[in-house]
């Protein structure tokens, strides 16, 4: 079966993830179908019950049974029916309780499996996957693995146990009800089967649809503000009507499938009933069976359309569970393709000397780097610049393994990175943003974010350095204060005090700035420039920067076009040269204006 996008649901490779995740609870799974085994089994014993009630009652209202004999009855069936009560209550009870427990548990790993995974996919994964789309699914398929274990628990096994206990119970009594029932059930069945996988496709588009939707209220609502700013609510409001109505479409077209389901059932169960009680009826009035059996015949038919009834619910969402799996499980088959070694070691860098050697690196069919050197010593400061697209941002990109060279190689303190694990790589730098993006947490949890395990003193410490104790001695809650999702309730550079704040707590030897200072003001910037000269003594930094005034004290300027070194020095052995940085210098030193 395939969707719009001419995928197809993979149900092996599927129900392969599902048991494995299953497989951590097989006792308890087997707990819970001995239960559903007597649970079903006293269904049947309580019809079974009325059957010999009624046999015995007309044989004493025709005088063939006594009083006496008959109270006996009565008694025997009274207790009889007392002790499978209190089974029956035991046993749906003892079902409630470890069900609950064992989809919680399903549903928590399964949750856990993939917000691991996804944490750990490449940076080009989270680059072109839309967050709304991966948080609709991931929550989507919580409440899949509790459908799809509601179908083998509660749909699927008590179909089977009370086929297998009515069977028993019916071949002994009637074989031609027996057969009747067994036929209705097959047709019944192979029906709802049938529609129902026409349906597949309608469903798997239909989550396509919300997924987009969700998509699209997820980018809308991260970008209001552009959106206020260029007054196009009235747009976006029609945009998000034809995506809603194409949602709505792909709807109304995966439940219309449920009229020929349910019209289609009603005929097959009415026949089934004609016969289940036409022949028995006919036996009654040819003396072969009792009217006791007759009844027991009928409420066991009943009883089993309710389960097949059940089933074929279960059916329909079995393949729900299926399309909403398959919109998840599609993420377990791609791999990061950043991978460690598998001798991989973890990084602790010393010195802090990096250098770039012959490098080769292309992104999509487009060479950025070709055999590129460049060495930054310990605890110098070296600027990157040069137009957009000459590779500085890129630079950093690779330095963190976001991606991988395709030649060469990247050494930290004479060591090539991908020897050691990209995780304690990464752990092993520390970076100030052009913007800080902010957890939806305190302002100390922000900072200490960037070393989990530190003390309240050393987070304080920091806070001071980046001078964020003036700001938030203001605020209600001081370091306490809700920053709102991204950081929203923060100015620029309040942000950015929290991201030096983080910097400085991480306490690392190579510290990467990346533009940041552009997005403020100047007399913040001016003030936050210090901090960042502060910050970087000790340290190898590098220093990206489109504005060249940020850069004059670097030891190194390293100037960038295409991806190549086209200069190097420091600000006045570059100034007094002609090319790529006199000219961006004069640029901004007012140079353009005639």
């Amino acid at each position: 079966m395939a969707n719009k996008k001419g995928k197809k649901i993979d149900f092996k490779y599927n129900l392969k993830l599902y048991w494995s995740l299953v497989r951590k609870y097989k006792l308890l799974v087997f707990l819970l179908l001995a239960i559903l085994l007597v649970y079903s089994a006293i269904g049947v014993v309580e019809k079974y019950i009325f059957k010999i009630l009624i046999d015995d009652g007309t044989g004493y209202v025709s005088n063939t049974i006594n009083i006496s004999e008959f109270k006996k009855t009565l008694l025997l069936l009274s207790l009889t029916f007392l002790i499978i009560t209190v089974i029956r209550t035991l046993s749906r009870y003892a079902k409630s309780e470890l069900v609950n427990i064992f989809e919680t548990k399903l549903m928590m790993d399964l949750k856990r499996k993939f917000f691991n995974h996804l944490l750990h996919l490449s940076y080009e994964f989270h680059t072109t996957h839309r967050t709304g789309s991966l948080i609709s699914r991931l929550v989507r398929g919580g409440s899949a693995i509790e459908r799809m274990t509601d179908v083998f628990l509660m749909n699927t096994a008590p179909l089977i146990f009370n086929l297998i206990v009515a069977g028993i119970a019916l071949a002994s009594l009637d074989l031609t009800s027996l057969i009747v029932l067994i036929v209705t059930t097959a047709v019944f069945v192979t029906y709802s089967i049938i529609i129902q996988n026409k349906q597949k496709k309608a469903n798997v588009e239909s989550n396509d649809a919300e997924d987009y939707e969700k998509a699209n209220i997820s980018d809308v609502f991260a970008n209001i503000d552009s959106i206020k700013y260029f007054g196009k609510e009235i747009h976006i409001k029609k945009t998000f009507e034809k995506i809603s109505d194409k949602t709505r479409l792909t709807l109304l077209k995966f439940w219309g499938y449920y009229k020929y389901i349910e019209s289609g059932q009603d005929l097959i169960t009415g026949i089934g009933l004609f016969f289940m009680v036409y022949f028995p009826l006919k036996g009654f009035l040819d003396g072969t069976i009792t009217l006791g059996t007759l009844v027991f015949i009928y409420s066991i038919y009943t009883s089993i359309i309710s389960h097949v009834n059940n089933f074929v619910h279960g059916i329909r969402n079995y393949y729900r569970a299926m399309a909403d799996f398959e919109s998840l499980f599609q993420y377990n088959k791609i791999q990061n393709e950043v991978k460690d070694a598998p001798n991989a070691k973890e990084l602790k860098i010393k010195q802090g000397i990096i250098e770039y050697k012959n490098v080769d690196f292309s992104y999509k069919n487009r060479i950025i780097f070709k055999n590129f050197n460049l060495k930054i010593p310990q605890n110098k400061k070296v600027a990157l610049v040069g137009p957009s697209g000459s590779g500085k941002t890129t630079l950093i990109k690779i330095l963190y393994r976001m991606y991988d060279v395709n030649r060469g190689s990247i050494l930290i303190d004479n060591e090539d990175i991908r020897d050691y694990k990209q995780e304690s790589l990464r752990s092993e730098l520390s970076i100030v943003p052009q913007e800080c993006v902010l957890f939806d947490d305190t302002i100390y949890n922000n900072i200490a974010f960037s070393k989990p395990g530190s003390t309240r003193n050393e987070v304080l410490k920091a806070i001071k350095f980046a001078q964020l104790d003036k700001i938030i001695k203001n605020l209600p809650n001081k370091e306490d204060t809700i920053v709102g999702e991204r950081g929203v309730k923060l100015s620029g550079g309040e942000k950015q005090r929290v991201s030096i704040a983080r910097a400085i707590l991480a306490n690392k030897k190579i510290l990467v700035l990346d533009e940041a200072t552009s997005s403020l003001d100047s007399e913040t910037e001016f003030e936050i420039q210090k901090d960042l000269k502060e910050l970087m003594k000790g340290r190898t930094s590098i220093i990206i920067a489109h504005r060249l005034s940020t850069i004059m004290h670097a030891d190194t300027i390293v100037v960038m076009k295409d991806g190549n070194i086209v200069q190097m020095g420091n600000h006045n052995e570059l100034i007094r040269q002609p090319g790529e940085y006199k000219k961006l210098w004069n640029l901004q030193k007012g140079g353009y204006i005639k």
